[in-house]
């Protein structure tokens, strides 16, 4: 368990960069040395501004501002689009701590493109965390390059821990595991979105439509939470022998929804290949 995080910079600190720091934040963890960040405009970086204990820099009138973060900290977040990501690890590498560890937050962006550009003795570690980082909740992937160690993985779960759940896998994994938690949200939402669907068919305003979906799935998901039991018992808890529900459950394991979604997660899995392959 780590007590106190190492000093951090986020290197473009968008979306889901800015949803990390926002949760370290949030989370009350100490930070030895602070918190710097960068964005490309003002606007974005005036936004984070106002977070107590966080150094925000605007790129557009600090062009140095990547190399002055990364100098600073001993754990740097690279979140620019994954386009742009050798660019910036060649930029920064004259200045990193000889204990820096660089972790990725870019999709696709493998490890040994960070050994290529930082050299093969840079301690670099892959992340995948998901959307709900923006609410603490979310469920982060992390692989170790091959010079981490121990003590850095330690460092950077605890850090993701902040917004969430962890699981470590090795770098083979990490695509597979982006077409389950990565892109999992999405099919929970599109899942609210056609059982929302289905109620407005059945006559029911939008507003109790959508009430009646999203909050099943939010009580759902809390219920399970809240349960020392599985998913698949769960189910059985609410299907009655030949009732209503028993008879709609048919009808979904019929129509093949096992099939569907490992046709899903291998699509996307096929896919993440491509793009990793560029």
């Amino acid at each position: 368990m780590v007590d106190t995080l190492p000093s951090l910079a986020f290197l473009g600190a968008g979306s889901m960069g800015g949803a990390i720091l926002q949760g370290v934040v949030a989370s009350g963890a100490a930070v030895d040395g602070g918190i710097v960040a960068t964005n490309r405009s003002r606007e974005k970086s005036d936004a984070l501004a106002t977070l107590p204990g966080v150094r925000s820099i605007a790129l557009a009138e600090n062009p140095d501002g990547n190399l002055e973060a990364a100098a600073s900290a001993r754990i740097i977040l690279v979140g620019v689009k994954p386009v742009m990501v050798p660019d910036l690890l060649r930029e920064i590498a004259p200045v990193l701590r000889d204990d820096a560890i660089v972790v990725s937050l870019a999709a696709g962006v493998t490890l040994a493109t960070f050994a290529d550009a930082l050299g093969a003795d840079v301690h670099a570690i892959r992340s995948m965390p998901n959307t709900p980082a923006t609410v603490g909740r979310a469920v982060t992937g992390l692989a170790a390059g091959a010079a981490a160690t121990a003590d850095d993985m330690a460092l950077v779960r605890a850090l993701f821990e902040t917004v969430g759940a962890v699981i470590e896998v090795p770098e083979s994994q990490i695509d597979a595991l982006s077409t389950v938690s990565g892109s999992g949200p999405a099919y929970v939402f599109l899942l609210i979105e056609q059982l929302t669907k289905a109620a407005r068919g059945m006559g029911f305003s939008d507003a109790d439509a959508r009430l009646m979906a999203e909050q099943t799935f939010i009580g759902a998901a809390a219920l399970l939470e809240a349960s020392d039991v599985d998913p698949a018992e769960l189910r059985r808890r609410v299907t009655s022998p030949k009732g209503t529900t028993e008879r709609a459950i048919a009808v979904m394991q019929d129509a093949g929804l096992d099939d569907m979604f490992a046709r899903a997660t291998a699509a996307a899995l096929a896919r993440a290949k491509e793009l990793a392959a560029g």
